[in-house]
């Protein structure tokens, strides 16, 4: 799909399809009223005869329409005017683009970018949409025999703004193209079997980012990890036949000697729970345990892609967690490659393991800063549902900047307490700590594990238990948090360069 801006009054930008918005109150918008001119009255005739009432996401295609300005109008419904907010905003793109595809327009102007939204700008309404219509058009059918074939012409989306020559127009396209391709590959990554996405296809698909966008890659195999005693991420893989990989994947934008922004991503391929295994019903969803190293190479594809000029680092700390003769039984004690031992009462309690040890060697490139993205603990998903991600910090600014970036992405974080009082629940009698805390709090505790190996950078980490992925109907990963992750790096590029 391409996307791109055209300015000027909307019934002389010729498009097989024009998009327009009606508010709940019959009134249409600035777009639809310019339009409905042009053409004799014929929208405002449909509204008055009550054919279409504006309700949230609803949608009316009007073909044939008197002036032939454009081949067809596509009227949209906001909802009240007074509620038009960014839920309503985001829906009413989605439906649109939605029943485009269900026409024969090859291309299309979407006029809502225009509709005032309070508190955006249009440089957000301009990067949501083109999120908001990748997601809308995006199918994962590469595992089908015969991929269901869908009628889908359209080919082109222009987003209509006022003014000329609007350079934060182009930027906010740009961000959103590059998102939405981020997005996608962690999709696409989230949503493949595991028995296809194993830590090793995991190095591979890095090694083609790495060669396709100029990026420089190191891949730690398992004599590595055993030189450097990584004993942890180690204790995970020990029951699987597939061999783990740390994956460095990094992007030089500033000069070499500029300290680096490091993103970790939890890559457990596919997590029984080892010993401690889980209950059989909706296993299967944790193919989707790697979702966290997912969105780091998606993030780094759209990093590349908008050329930022920042040094970044994606680290995939990738292993399968599987029960086997070999495998890291509860009650094993095995030491960290900060030389912290660790006990380990639950191996399900893996995800932890295979970071802490990222996180240490991660010291080596003196980063900026550390975030670091996991599909964490269930604990997080009954605190926050799956609207919000978890958010940990060792340093309020990091904080505040990363939740503002999940603000302005429309991809929110809630900021989550990491009091020493928590640290209480990791003690162990036998080592310098446990790997679990108790049922009590238990994202809070997985977080105050992760900062006994954070605590010589500024560290924040995001707990995607429960906004990674869909299950039921809509089963599949969501591509989250890189819409947040792009987001955040934009605007430290933004801070730092203008």
């Amino acid at each position: 799909m391409e996307f791109s801006i055209k300015t000027g009054s909307p019934e002389k930008l010729k498009s097989g399809c024009a998009v327009v918005g009606v508010f709940q109150s019959s009134e249409l918008s600035t777009s639809a009223l310019a339009i409905d001119k042009a053409i004799r009255g014929a929208l405002s005739e449909i509204v008055k005869r009550g054919d279409f009432e504006g309700k949230p996401g609803t949608t009316l295609l009007v073909s044939r329409v008197d002036g032939r300005v454009f081949e067809r109008v596509l009227l949209v419904g906001l909802g009240p005017e007074s509620e038009f907010r960014e839920k309503a905003y985001r829906e009413a793109v989605r439906s649109a683009v939605v029943a485009l595809r269900q026409t024969g327009a090859r291309d299309a102007l979407l006029c809502l970018t225009e509709t005032p939204i309070p508190g955006r700008s249009t440089a957000w309404a301009i990067t949501q949409a083109v999120v908001i219509a990748m997601e809308a058009l995006y199918r994962f059918d590469a595992m089908k025999s015969q991929p269901e074939r869908t009628r889908m012409v359209l080919r082109s989306i222009a987003l209509k703004v006022s003014a000329r020559g609007n350079a934060d127009a182009e930027a906010a396209l740009a961000q959103g193209v590059a998102t939405a391709h981020g997005m996608n590959l962690a999709k696409d990554l989230g949503n493949l079997p595991p028995n296809v996405c194993t830590p090793t296809y995991l190095a591979e698909q890095a090694e083609l980012l790495a060669r396709d966008h100029r990026m420089k890659l190191e891949v730690l195999e398992q004599k590595d990890m055993q030189r450097l005693g990584m004993g942890a991420l180690l204790a995970v893989a020990r029951g699987s036949r597939q061999p783990p990989k740390l994956i460095a994947l990094s992007w030089q934008g500033a000069p070499r000697k500029t300290p680096p922004l490091v993103m970790i991503g939890k890559g457990i391929t596919f997590d029984t729970g080892g010993i401690s295994l889980k209950s059989a019903p909706e296993m299967d969803e944790m193919k989707f345990d790697m979702c966290g190293a997912a969105s780091v190479l998606g993030t780094m594809k759209a990093v590349a892609l908008m050329k930022l000029p920042l040094n970044v680092i994606g680290i995939v700390s990738a292993a399968e967690n599987m029960p086997d003769g070999n495998a890291t039984r509860p009650g094993d004690i095995v030491t960290t490659m900060s030389g912290q031992t660790v006990e380990i009462l639950n191996t399900d309690a893996e995800g932890r393991l295979v970071l802490c040890d990222a996180m240490t060697w991660c010291e080596r490139f003196e980063p900026a800063l550390v975030i670091d993205i996991a599909t964490l603990t269930g604990a997080c998903v009954i605190a926050l549902g799956h609207v919000a991600s978890g958010l940990y910090a060792n340093n309020d600014a990091l904080a505040r900047d990363v939740q503002q970036a999940g603000d302005a992405a429309w991809d929110r974080v809630w900021p989550m307490p990491l009091w020493d009082d928590y640290q209480e629940q990791l003690k162990s009698n036998f080592a310098d700590f446990a790997n679990i805390g108790g049922r009590p709090a238990g994202s809070v505790t997985a977080a105050c594990y992760l900062a006994r190996f954070a605590k010589k950078f500024a560290w924040a980490h995001l707990d995607i238990a429960g906004t990674a992925w869909k299950s039921g109907r809509e089963k599949g990963a969501t591509g989250r948090p890189v819409p947040l992750l792009t987001e955040f790096l934009a605007a430290r590029a933004r801070a730092t360069h203008g």
